[in-house]
């Protein structure tokens, strides 16, 4: 049996309560011109909903067929396209002789708007009965004088044809001498679009006879003829060149969206150098000249494609390329730095490293947005540039080096990191490097930005000047010390001016004989008693807020903030210098001198920290490993000291290095290793292979990407896996459904079938959801037959990755007209579906570690026995990716830590720490934390390692 068709739904808001027939027959027969429509957009709810009311159908014709309004006309066509037209034996119903004789009429009518729906309405039917008395007239209004009547009769002539040729037999031939002799544009596009559906080869000869003038055409008929070239291109090479040219042609033309169609099966034609080149020019245009940011990002999505395709094409294209810079949004930003990284050589790294200067000169302004993240975003750009071509790093860290002190402290830690390496591979730089960090050493604001400069400040100061000049600096940036005993002396200073100052003023309330203290009225009535003992408290607490307060030079600002950490590497930046000054002066008093301070220096930093003027009390680690400096400086001359101290430091930096550019060696080589095509790969050629397989057409896997048919998920197998059986087999109604998971949205095929021997009327399903899920569209009411079956769909939207849960149940009336209802079994969404795997650096890592406030902790309950084979059952369970390097698990040493991250197709992060250990041959124990930013991932991440570690047990 045929399955109807229905192009078009009218839905009314009052359609809750069904009419009678003998009122629809009433409302037809006398009811005026706006109550038939109302009456018809009832009636035609009442017709998709499964009922086909095959009564009404002489009083439609009699009653309604006749009239002239516009709209009830419309709805009329509504309504023979959905009721049944053909008897039991398939042919077509006497009535609808009148039907067709009033559609002749429509089809002859002066007015052109009826001429043109009539039309468009003929596209829809698929009666050859039907049809054929209307080719005349379809034919005549081809020559109409008003355009719209002509660009819709070219498609009803293509419907036609399609259909059943035999009606229209000439009608390539017709629609091609239309084409030739027609001037508007959009019924030529219509004509050519047509032409190309029913008879591609004469629409290619055409095409062939006014390929010159094709940059003239209107915007819709040049992308008709871009989609005959594609097409055409697939079975025939013939014309191949021609094509080039014209779509050569196109890359100039006013249309965006010509522009990209063109440049795009250019590049499927061929892969010259120039047409790639040319192809790779419009799409940096495109993305210059275009407003919207997501076609911003599509268009570089494709440049990065031809980046990969065609190595060494587009390095001329460079600077170009940076001109995608001038737009505001981030990403878009972040994206086409990311192509320029790739495409640098040492041809072109000096222009893109000037220009990289002159946008992050420009970036200084805070009032543009994202300043600080596009500062950053350029820094790490010139980093990288730097690091990989040696002869322009003394160009940029000087420039770099002005950024040291900048407000935003993610770009100032990138710098100094920069800076850090830059010293330690280019020996030549140092001194220069030095003399400027040294410097800008009073401008820095965060401690990082401290550490960094201290580590680099401990290990390269090697002459008696540097470490003089470094020694000064730190001074300076630390104030008087000891700190203890300084801080106290301005909590003196302050206490003596407070009692100067209560001398001056007036004199304090004499307290009476009789030895009470003096009562205060407060606001509300009431007394209150003032003590002389709280009021000196308060004020103590009050000046020593005051001291803490006060400007301070910024190294002992941060101590005194709490800043032990910074404190340690402080120390061991001393040691170092004192150690290296030791061996280099020949006068034994001078360098017991530079110990002294050195001492006096950390052992200020360890009273102050258990003092009350810090923020909180110095931590024990950090006591100990101040305190092993001490003990260090103290016995300086130690050979092993000073060689562990001054040599072996900086030699484990420089494996770090080496550890860390081999791992992204192997990464890009494993990368490129996976897209080579291997010596025993079948070849496959395009013209002899199936349309069902092979290499399918680029633009066909686009479609199916987006629709997710070239999904693995999409085999027969794997939907019967996901198959969900809602009630039970013995209910009256039997249902399952088969959930299909699509990026944000959800459509379930829900099969109902009635298991007893009556009718069940008004059968609904009714779905109802938790978490972040919504119902798009609610089922229809259906009458199913005893034993027979349906099919409903239900589409849901999902917003976040949240774990949903769909619940519902199917309510029917049987015999008695009893409601009858049989509970469905709940629907849990699995939030893998929305999940991917992704990757950050270890700064973002810990930047967002820090920054997200949800964290939920799971502990490993599980009877695997090896800790790897464990990490890997969690990376697969949960689709989050390992940041720790391979190098870093390798080994036994009975416990295992790893970062692992992921990132929702909603753009939510989520993190993961394992740290989990084992002794001997007993279990494994430990814990995972997830951390995100939303409580919902959090939670659902932790529900699922939990049921995947029982899965595993």
């Amino acid at each position: 049996m045929a399955t109807e068709l229905c192009y078009t739904l009218v839905c009314p808001d009052d359609a809750t309560e069904a009419p009678s027939l003998q009122e629809f027959q009433r409302a037809f027969e006398k009811g005026s011109d706006e109550t038939r429509i109302e009456t018809m957009k009832k009636l035609l709810v009442i017709m998709l909903n499964g009922d086909p009311m095959e009564k009404l159908l002489m009083h439609v014709i009699q009653f309604v067929l006749p009239s002239r309004n516009k709209q009830l006309k419309k709805l009329l066509q509504f309504y023979w396209e959905i009721c049944p037209k053909t008897k039991p034996d398939g042919k077509l119903k006497d009535e609808f002789i009148l039907v067709c004789n009033a559609l002749m009429n429509d089809l002859q009518h002066p007015n052109e708007y009826i001429r043109g729906s009539t039309l468009r309405f003929l596209c829809k039917i698929k009666e050859a009965e039907l049809l054929e008395p209307l080719v005349p007239s379809v034919r005549a209004c081809l020559e109409h004088r008003h355009s719209y009547v002509r660009k819709n009769a070219v498609f009803a002539i293509g419907s036609i044809y399609k259909s059943f040729d035999l009606l229209f037999p000439d009608a390539p031939e017709v629609v091609e001498s239309f084409l030739l002799s027609e001037a508007d544009m959009t019924c030529r596009r219509n004509a050519f679009v047509v032409l190309c559906n029913i008879d591609q080869e004469l629409a290619v000869q055409y095409l062939l006879q006014v390929i010159d003038s094709v940059p003239t055409f209107d915007e819709l008929l040049q992308l008709a003829v871009i989609e005959l070239i594609r097409t055409n291109s697939k079975t025939s090479a013939a014309n191949k060149t021609d094509y080039i040219r014209c779509l050569s042609e196109l890359l100039t033309a006013a249309s965006h969206s010509v522009k990209y169609e063109a440049a795009s099966i250019l590049l499927y034609l061929t892969s010259s150098f120039a047409a790639v080149k040319a192809a790779a020019s419009c799409y940096i245009e495109l993305i210059v000249k275009e407003s919207d940011n997501n076609v911003k990002l599509i268009v570089l999505d494709r440049l990065e494609d031809i980046r990969s395709k065609h190595e060494g094409v587009l390095e001329d294209l460079v600077l170009d390329i940076l001109q995608v810079l001038s737009s505001p949004d981030i990403d878009v930003r972040r994206k086409a730095l990311h192509i320029v990284l790739e495409m640098v050589t040492s041809r072109n790294v000096q222009d893109v490293v000037l220009f990289l200067k002159k946008e992050l000169v420009k970036a200084q302004d805070d009032s543009y947005e994202k300043s600080n993240e596009y500062r950053q975003l350029l820094i790490q750009s010139i980093h990288t540039c730097a690091i990989k071509f040696s002869e322009v790093a003394a160009n940029v860290v000087h420039v770099l080096m002005e950024f040291l002190g900048d407000s935003s402290n993610p770009a100032a830690v990138d710098v100094i990191s920069f800076v850090r390496e830059v010293v330690e591979k280019f020996p030549a730089l140092r001194e220069s490097i030095l003399e400027k960090l040294l410097d800008t050493f009073s401008d820095m604001k965060s401690g990082k930005v401290f550490r960094g400069a201290l580590w680099i400040i401990g290990e390269y100061c090697e002459s008696l000047k540097e470490i003089d000049d470094a020694w000064d600096q730190i001074r300076r940036g630390l104030g008087e010390v000891p700190l203890l005993a300084s801080e106290q002396k301005l909590l003196d200073a302050a206490e003596a001016d407070s009692e100067d100052g209560n001398k001056e003023g007036s004199e304090k309330p004499m307290i009476p004989s009789g030895g009470a203290a003096p009562r205060r009225i407060l606001a509300d009535g009431t007394y209150a008693t003032e003590s002389a003992y709280t009021e000196s408290s308060s004020a103590a607490e009050a000046r020593l807020e005051a001291v803490k307060a006060a400007k301070k030079p910024p190294l002992r600002s941060l101590i005194l903030a709490g800043d032990y950490f910074l404190g340690t590497v402080l120390s061991t930046a001393l040691t170092k210098l004192v150690l290296r000054y030791n061996g280099l002066v020949g006068d034994a008093s001078l360098a017991n001198a530079r110990k002294a301070e050195a001492m006096l220096i950390m052992t200020s930093i360890l009273r102050v920290g258990q003092s009350k003027f810090v923020a909180f009390e110095i931590d024990e680690d950090s006591y100990d490993r101040i305190m092993q400096d001490l003990r260090v400086v103290g016995s300086a001359g130690d050979e092993t000291v000073d060689n562990v101290y001054l040599k072996e430091t900086r030699e484990v930096y420089s494996k770090q290095l080496q550890a860390q550019n081999k791992r992204l060696a192997d990464a890009k080589a494993e990368s490129e290793l996976s897209s080579q095509i291997q010596a025993d790969d079948a070849i496959v050629f395009r013209q002899f292979t199936k349309k069902s397989g092979g290499n399918a057409d680029e633009y066909d896997q686009d479609l199916s990407r987006a629709t997710g048919s070239l999904d693995d998920k999409d085999d027969l197998m794997s939907k019967l896996n996901h198959i969900v059986q809602l009630t039970g087999f013995s209910d009256k109604v039997y249902a399952e459904a088969v959930v299909n998971v699509h990026q944000y949205d959800i459509l379930m095929d829900v099969l109902i079938v009635n298991q007893t021997n009556e009718t069940l009327q008004n059968l609904t399903v009714e779905f109802a959801t938790l978490g972040d899920l919504k119902l798009v569209d609610r089922p229809a009411t259906h009458n199913l037959a005893p034993h027979s079956f349906l099919t409903a769909k239900v589409p849901i939207k999902v917003s976040s990755t949240e774990t949903g849960v769909i619940f519902g149940n199917i309510v029917y009336d049987s015999h008695g007209s009893t409601e009858n209802c049989v509970v469905l079994n709940d629907i849990h969404i699995d939030i893998m579906d929305y999940i991917n795997p992704a990757y950050c650096t270890e700064t973002q890592f810990r930047s967002m570690w820090t920054e997200f406030e949800w964290e939920n902790k799971v502990n490993v309950n599980t009877n695997i026995s090896d800790l790897r084979n464990y990490l890997q059952h969690i990376m697969k369970s949960t689709n989050m990716n390992c940041l720790t390097p391979k190098k870093q698990l390798e080994g036994d040493c009975g416990f295992l830590s790893a970062n692992m991250y992921a990132k929702s197709i909603f753009g939510e992060d989520a993190l993961a720490n394992l740290s989990i250990e084992k002794n001997g041959d007993g279990p494994i124990t430990g814990h995972i934390r997830i951390r995100s930013k939303t409580q919902g991932i959090a939670l659902s991440l932790g529900d699922k390692i939990t049921l995947a570690q029982k899965v595993a047990a």
